[in-house]
């Protein structure tokens, strides 16, 4: 189980590294168009090459030639045009109007060799050769990058920078993920758990086979904004740290009460609203890319409705963001060939997500923590709600086609993506290796 955390940091740039950023993002886009175009056909989505390695064999030594590029922003850019490739062809495949992607948004992403992070500044590589732009960062302290790229218990996976038209303004968007220890007090690991339930690893089959449909089920609360069933854990805290600096900045503001206070309050409402959206947005995508490394076919939600009712706790920003992250993973994720559904929330924060379980009672959730009343099951509260949901989807599509007079033999899975392994309503599926 892995928590993910993501530091969006804005840079200040100098007018020389500017000009370098925007010549590096000028030439990224063309490799991932060009590489785009030669990927594509028109003719059959059989046709297209989706092959990273062979596509890669094929333009890297092209892409050099042409342009200034790092070698590892040329094969960054590759990647994304094949992903992007990908994407495209399951929309296809499902009889949908498509063309060939194409890229024009200033986004490059950057990994441990392309970018090294410093306290406070970044080391970038840029086709004028490096740039070291300064953070931007608020006067308390720790930030959310202190506490994640800088922290040794977190590890560095990738970086975009985004250059947002609409303030001229750079940002980072840095994705960690937690290698130290699990916290016992925040998650509980589903294997472990199932193991002492009695869900013994020597009774589980070991067929890997992949059935009808794999299902990701997703929780949103206040304390984590997001969390998977396959237990990552998109925790709410830094984007609750910025939310009150906002709102900080914002009061400081309504005190002076003067003309240029007001224009200021003005373009400080639109920086917090683009940056509100970008870093909903990068959640969106590690959502998609969560259920596309684990081989899912569905995303599911619960139902946002009555959600200010349910969550009496959130506060506005918290239901916007449950609200926009539903809504942009549901253009997203198609787009990757992963579908998008909701469920009835109902009861799901309180039910034991163990298949041969199932009690519900108010008595199993306190805070964060869930544990069963009847078979002691213990675990993160919202990690068996994450289940929960996508169970209930599951067990609601498996009956549908069971029950459909044109399913056959009726034996169609739909099978949930958790931490080791699937269930399927009745059983748990480990991953072989895992």
């Amino acid at each position: 189980m892995g928590v993910r955390r993501t530091a969006v940091v804005k840079l200040a740039v100098s007018d020389e590294q500017r000009d370098a950023l925007h010549r590096t993002a000028e030439q990224y886009l063309y490799c991932a168009n060009r590489t785009a175009e030669y990927c594509w056909s028109d003719t059959s989505y059989t046709e297209c090459k989706t092959n990273k390695r062979q596509v890669r064999d094929t333009l890297y030594s092209e892409l050099r030639e042409k342009t200034a590029l790092q070698a590892q922003l040329v094969q960054a850019a590759i990647r994304r045009a094949v992903e992007a490739t990908k994407g495209v062809i399951e929309r296809w495949k499902k009889g949908q109007r498509v063309s060939r992607p194409t890229f024009t948004a200033e986004t490059m992403d950057y990994d441990t060799r392309s970018a090294t992070f410093y306290r406070n500044k970044v080391s970038l590589a840029t086709v004028e050769g490096r740039v070291e732009p300064s953070f931007v960062l608020p006067a308390d302290s720790p930030t959310p990058y202190e506490r994640y790229v800088l922290s040794e218990n977190y590890e560095f996976r990738e970086s975009t920078l985004r250059y947002d038209a609409a303030t001229d303004e750079f940002y980072l968007n840095i994705s960690t993920r937690r290698i130290d220890s699990v916290d016992e007090t925040c998650v509980s690991s589903a294997h472990q758990n199932a193991k002492r339930s009695g869900d013994a690893d020597e009774g589980i089959s070991a067929d890997t086979g992949h059935p009808d449909q794999t299902v990701l089920g997703i929780d949103l609360g206040v304390n984590s904004l997001a969390v998977a069933s396959t237990g990552t854990f998109w925790q709410g805290d830094d984007y609750d740290h910025w939310c009150r600096e906002f709102e900080k900045r914002r009061g400081e503001m309504q005190r002076r009460g003067t003309q240029a206070a007001h224009n200021a309050l003005l373009r400080l409402g639109k920086r917090e609203e683009a940056w509100r959206k970008q870093y909903i947005h990068t959640v969106a995508n590690e959502l998609v890319s969560e259920a596309i490394e684990y081989d899912c076919d569905v995303i599911v939600f619960e139902d946002l409705t009555d959600i200010r009712e349910r969550l009496p706790q959130a506060k506005w920003h918290h239901v916007w963001a449950f609200r926009r992250l539903f809504e942009y993973v549901s253009y997203k994720a198609p787009e990757m060939g992963v579908s998008v559904e909701q469920v009835e929330p109902n009861h799901t924060s309180q039910r034991c997500s163990r298949t041969d379980c199932g009690f519900t009672h108010e008595d199993n959730r306190h805070g964060e923590h869930f544990e069963c009343q009847k078979c002691g099951y213990e675990v993160n509260a919202d990690y068996n709600g994450a289940k929960n949901i996508g169970l209930r989807y599951a067990r609601k599509q498996t009956h549908r086609l069971r029950s459909s007079p044109t399913s056959g033999s009726g034996d169609a899975e739909v099978d949930l993506r958790v931490n080791g392994g699937t269930l399927n309503g009745e059983s748990h599926r480990p991953i072989a290796g895992d």
